[in-house]
């Protein structure tokens, strides 16, 4: 199983994003709950939101209103679309799709800098 994340790269404060992240070799995409990740330099890594397999969503309150996670099971993708950035939404962010309450496959990140 592979998850391929793409889509960062400088953006102004303000400016949008949208992160895509494309499973491959991974069966029964849609019984996945997918999540996305980030982690700033000298931080933690933190959930920024996850979508159930019933597309139930659950956001990091410093998102809320600014990111959307949407998911497409017939293409094996979970997307980001990231409005009104800031500069601390700088970070690497990460796909990652699991069942039963863990996530099994992680991507490899894609950098998002946030800067004027």
């Amino acid at each position: 199983v592979q998850l391929q994340a793409s889509g960062g790269g400088l953006v102004q404060p303000g400016g949008s994003l949208r992160l895509t992240c494309a499973a491959s070799g991974i069966e029964n995409f849609d019984y996945y709950a997918l999540a996305w990740f980030r982690q700033a330099p000298g931080k933690e890594r933190e959930r920024v939101v996850c979508i159930s397999n019933s597309d139930s969503t659950d956001y990091t309150d410093s998102v809320k209103g600014r990111f959307t996670i949407s998911r497409d099971n017939a293409r094996n993708t979970v997307y980001l679309q990231m409005n009104s950035l800031k500069p601390e939404d700088t970070a690497v962010y990460y796909c990652a799709a699991g069942t039963s309450g863990e996530y099994d496959y992680w991507g490899q990140g894609t950098l998002v800098t946030v800067s004027s």
